[in-house]
Protein backbone atom coordinates (compact mmCIF):
# COMPACT_ATOMS: atom_id res chain seq x y z
CA UNK A 1 0.00 0.00 0.00
CA UNK A 2 1.10 3.41 -0.92
CA UNK A 3 1.74 6.66 2.09
CA UNK A 4 -1.92 7.03 2.99
CA UNK A 5 -2.91 10.38 1.52
CA UNK A 6 -6.15 13.06 1.41
CA UNK A 7 -7.98 12.20 -2.50
CA UNK A 8 -6.05 13.59 -5.18
CA UNK A 9 -7.60 16.49 -7.02
CA UNK A 10 -7.12 17.71 -10.71
CA UNK A 11 -7.97 20.47 -12.52
CA UNK A 12 -8.76 20.46 -16.70
CA UNK A 13 -9.17 23.31 -18.07
CA UNK A 14 -10.35 23.36 -21.78
CA UNK A 15 -10.53 27.34 -22.49
CA UNK A 16 -6.55 27.42 -21.01
CA UNK A 17 -5.87 24.13 -22.19
CA UNK A 18 -4.02 23.12 -19.31
CA UNK A 19 -3.82 20.50 -16.74
CA UNK A 20 -3.07 20.58 -13.21
CA UNK A 21 -2.28 17.78 -11.37
CA UNK A 22 -2.33 16.80 -7.79
CA UNK A 23 0.96 18.64 -7.17
CA UNK A 24 -0.21 21.52 -8.66
CA UNK A 25 1.68 21.63 -12.05
CA UNK A 26 0.01 22.93 -14.60
CA UNK A 27 0.86 21.38 -18.44
CA UNK A 28 0.26 22.31 -21.46
CA UNK A 29 -2.47 20.02 -22.95
CA UNK A 30 -2.32 19.37 -27.28
CA UNK A 31 -6.16 18.81 -27.18
CA UNK A 32 -9.12 19.16 -25.39
CA UNK A 33 -12.78 17.68 -26.60
CA UNK A 34 -16.24 18.42 -25.34
CA UNK A 35 -18.91 15.75 -25.91
CA UNK A 36 -22.32 15.66 -24.43
CA UNK A 37 -21.29 12.56 -22.05
CA UNK A 38 -17.63 14.01 -21.26
CA UNK A 39 -14.38 15.48 -21.72
CA UNK A 40 -11.72 14.30 -24.17
CA UNK A 41 -7.37 15.34 -22.93
CA UNK A 42 -4.34 14.44 -24.89
CA UNK A 43 -1.22 15.68 -24.23
CA UNK A 44 2.58 15.07 -23.29
CA UNK A 45 4.30 13.63 -19.91
CA UNK A 46 7.72 15.29 -19.97
CA UNK A 47 9.65 14.32 -16.94
CA UNK A 48 7.86 10.95 -16.67
CA UNK A 49 10.33 7.92 -17.37
CA UNK A 50 7.50 4.94 -17.43
CA UNK A 51 5.23 7.22 -20.40
CA UNK A 52 5.98 9.71 -22.82
CA UNK A 53 1.84 10.56 -23.53
CA UNK A 54 -1.56 10.17 -22.14
CA UNK A 55 -5.14 10.52 -23.58
CA UNK A 56 -8.20 10.41 -21.22
CA UNK A 57 -11.82 11.00 -21.16
CA UNK A 58 -13.46 12.44 -18.03
CA UNK A 59 -16.89 10.62 -17.98
CA UNK A 60 -19.01 12.18 -15.01
CA UNK A 61 -21.94 10.27 -15.43
CA UNK A 62 -20.08 7.13 -14.54
CA UNK A 63 -17.42 8.54 -11.97
CA UNK A 64 -14.67 7.60 -14.28
CA UNK A 65 -11.73 8.40 -15.94
CA UNK A 66 -10.37 6.32 -18.76
CA UNK A 67 -6.83 6.62 -19.72
CA UNK A 68 -4.80 5.31 -22.44
CA UNK A 69 -0.86 5.47 -21.28
CA UNK A 70 1.41 5.72 -24.18
CA UNK A 71 4.22 3.37 -22.48
CA UNK A 72 8.64 3.86 -23.37
CA UNK A 73 10.12 1.36 -24.63
CA UNK A 74 11.04 -0.97 -21.53
CA UNK A 75 8.12 0.27 -19.32
CA UNK A 76 4.99 -1.64 -21.16
CA UNK A 77 2.42 -2.91 -18.98
CA UNK A 78 -0.26 -5.39 -19.85
CA UNK A 79 -2.89 -2.92 -20.14
CA UNK A 80 -4.73 -0.88 -22.53
CA UNK A 81 -6.77 1.11 -20.41
CA UNK A 82 -6.72 2.39 -16.98
CA UNK A 83 -9.98 3.24 -15.17
CA UNK A 84 -9.89 5.59 -12.35
CA UNK A 85 -12.99 5.78 -10.34
CA UNK A 86 -13.52 9.88 -9.54
CA UNK A 87 -15.94 12.38 -8.73
CA UNK A 88 -16.20 15.26 -11.91
CA UNK A 89 -17.95 18.54 -11.24
CA UNK A 90 -17.37 21.97 -13.43
CA UNK A 91 -16.74 25.19 -12.00
CA UNK A 92 -16.70 27.99 -14.23
CA UNK A 93 -15.80 25.74 -17.45
CA UNK A 94 -12.93 23.99 -15.60
CA UNK A 95 -13.26 20.53 -15.05
CA UNK A 96 -12.25 19.35 -11.43
CA UNK A 97 -12.12 15.40 -11.19
CA UNK A 98 -11.47 14.23 -7.34
CA UNK A 99 -9.70 10.80 -7.41
CA UNK A 100 -11.67 8.23 -4.87
CA UNK A 101 -8.84 5.80 -4.32
CA UNK A 102 -10.14 2.87 -6.54
CA UNK A 103 -8.45 1.68 -9.98
CA UNK A 104 -9.32 -0.77 -12.92
CA UNK A 105 -6.89 -1.96 -15.07
CA UNK A 106 -8.53 -3.40 -17.92
CA UNK A 107 -6.95 -5.59 -20.87
CA UNK A 108 -9.56 -4.84 -23.49
CA UNK A 109 -11.56 -8.07 -24.34
CA UNK A 110 -9.45 -10.55 -22.00
CA UNK A 111 -9.90 -9.14 -18.17
CA UNK A 112 -10.13 -6.54 -15.61
CA UNK A 113 -8.54 -5.57 -12.40
CA UNK A 114 -9.76 -3.40 -9.21
CA UNK A 115 -6.92 -2.45 -7.45
CA UNK A 116 -5.82 0.01 -4.38
CA UNK A 117 -8.85 -1.64 -2.38
CA UNK A 118 -6.32 -0.99 0.57
CA UNK A 119 -5.86 2.74 -0.21
CA UNK A 120 -9.77 3.08 -0.19
CA UNK A 121 -10.23 1.49 2.93
CA UNK A 122 -7.51 3.25 5.10
CA UNK A 123 -8.90 6.74 3.63
CA UNK A 124 -12.06 6.26 5.09
CA UNK A 125 -10.67 4.47 8.06
CA UNK A 126 -8.39 7.23 8.66
CA UNK A 127 -11.63 10.32 7.95
CA UNK A 128 -9.63 10.92 4.53
CA UNK A 129 -12.93 10.40 2.56
CA UNK A 130 -16.17 10.20 3.89
CA UNK A 131 -18.25 6.89 4.31
CA UNK A 132 -20.96 7.87 1.74
CA UNK A 133 -17.99 8.53 -0.91
CA UNK A 134 -16.20 5.55 0.07
CA UNK A 135 -19.75 3.26 -0.72
CA UNK A 136 -19.96 5.23 -3.65
CA UNK A 137 -16.59 4.35 -5.18
CA UNK A 138 -17.32 0.75 -4.21
CA UNK A 139 -20.60 0.91 -6.33
CA UNK A 140 -19.22 2.65 -9.70
CA UNK A 141 -16.63 -0.28 -9.20
CA UNK A 142 -18.92 -2.79 -9.14
CA UNK A 143 -20.88 -1.56 -11.94
CA UNK A 144 -17.96 -1.44 -13.90
CA UNK A 145 -16.59 -4.79 -14.01
CA UNK A 146 -20.26 -5.96 -14.48
CA UNK A 147 -20.74 -3.88 -17.24
CA UNK A 148 -17.34 -4.84 -18.61
CA UNK A 149 -17.84 -8.28 -17.83
CA UNK A 150 -21.41 -8.72 -19.46
CA UNK A 151 -19.43 -7.50 -22.72
CA UNK A 152 -16.45 -9.78 -22.54
CA UNK A 153 -15.00 -6.72 -21.37
CA UNK A 154 -14.51 -4.78 -24.32
CA UNK A 155 -14.78 -1.28 -23.39
CA UNK A 156 -16.47 -0.21 -26.77
CA UNK A 157 -19.18 -2.81 -26.49
CA UNK A 158 -19.82 -1.73 -22.48
CA UNK A 159 -20.00 2.40 -23.19
CA UNK A 160 -21.84 1.68 -26.61
CA UNK A 161 -24.56 0.23 -24.42
CA UNK A 162 -24.93 3.96 -22.91
CA UNK A 163 -24.77 6.21 -25.92
CA UNK A 164 -20.53 6.62 -25.50
CA UNK A 165 -18.40 6.78 -28.12
CA UNK A 166 -14.75 7.34 -26.85
CA UNK A 167 -12.51 9.00 -30.01
CA UNK A 168 -8.76 7.86 -29.20
CA UNK A 169 -5.66 8.29 -30.97
CA UNK A 170 -4.26 5.51 -31.30
CA UNK A 171 -7.42 2.99 -30.61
Amino acid sequence: MTALHPPKVEYFDPAAKTNTDPKGIVRDVEEYREEPFGLYMARPTPGRTQFHYLESWLLPDLGLRITDFWFTPGHERDQDFYLDVVDIRRENGVWVATDLYLDLVLRDKKSVQVIDTDELLAAVTAGLLSPADGERALGVSHTTVDGLATHGHDLRGWLSTKDISLGWRRH
